[in-house]
């Protein structure tokens, strides 16, 4: 049995240490996603007695994947060459109940001062010619680390139930497939994203005549449960006291 080649084997350690740190740059920006997609979960909650958001998913490309695809896109076999051109090693997946929570959640998102919008495609106002549909947004999160801050890129993808059954659907055919697939079948995904956007429709029409319009009144208050009544008396009390 043949030695490996010494360069072949410092090209490999480099590469692995290269890669291996790349994926962990990329798993703590999703960490800071999930983090801040909590915490508007927990905010929605708490104001306004209602969670727009049903599930959340998210995942890192393996160092293998990452670098067949780079391979597959002739990209410089570096780290600041893959960072840039591979903008889907961190994916973040955010399943709402109704489309109009989707736009809700793209919008608090993007709006925080230390997210950095790369781009934002709406799939849902213009869907995919096979009918998929969903927000995708890139963007850049800044991660502190011991040698300094590395802005990193996560893709966010936003969509609702149906749309998220369906995609789901739709992948597991093309995989079965391996992409070409039959002609009756590709009509058949179509027809049900179309079955898909009117059931988002309904579902919403229904939700809105049901609760209408949410107004600041008809949140529950709480805030007997929360205070002791003993003590809300004192605090009043205390409040109503003129100031020295």
């Amino acid at each position: 049995m043949h030695s490996p080649d010494p360069e072949l084997l410092t090209f490999a350690r480099q590469m692995r240490d290269d890669l291996n740190r790349l994926t962990m740059e990329h798993q703590f920006a999703v960490d800071e996603v999930l983090t801040k997609v909590s915490i508007l979960r927990q905010e929605f909650l708490h104001l306004n007695q209602y969670n727009p958001i049903e599930h959340v998913g998210s995942r890192v490309k393996s160092v293998q994947s990452i670098l067949e695809k780079a391979i597959r896109r002739n990209l410089d076999l570096t780290p600041a060459a893959i960072r840039e051109a591979l903008t889907d090693i961190a994916g973040v997946r955010i399943t709402c109940s109704f489309i109009a929570d989707t736009y809700r959640i793209l919008e608090t998102l993007t709006a925080q001062a230390d997210v950095k919008v790369v781009q934002i495609k709406d799939y849902i106002a213009e869907p995919k010619p096979n009918g998929y549909r969903s927000l995708h947004a890139i963007i850049e999160i800044t991660v502190f680390l011991s040698t300094g801050e590395v802005p990193v890129r996560v893709e966010v993808q936003i969509r609702t139930i149906a749309m998220d059954f369906w995609a789901s659907l739709e992948h597991k055919i093309y995989y079965k497939y391996a992409g070409v697939v039959p002609e009756h079948l590709a009509q058949s995904l179509l027809e049900a994203a179309t079955s898909a956007q009117q059931l988002d429709r309904r579902m919403e029409q229904l939700h809105a005549e049901v609760h209408g319009p949410k107004l600041a009144d008809d949140v529950p208050d709480p805030v007997w449960d929360a205070i002791d009544e003993d003590v809300l008396l004192r605090a009043w009390e205390a409040n109503r006291r003129p100031q020295p």
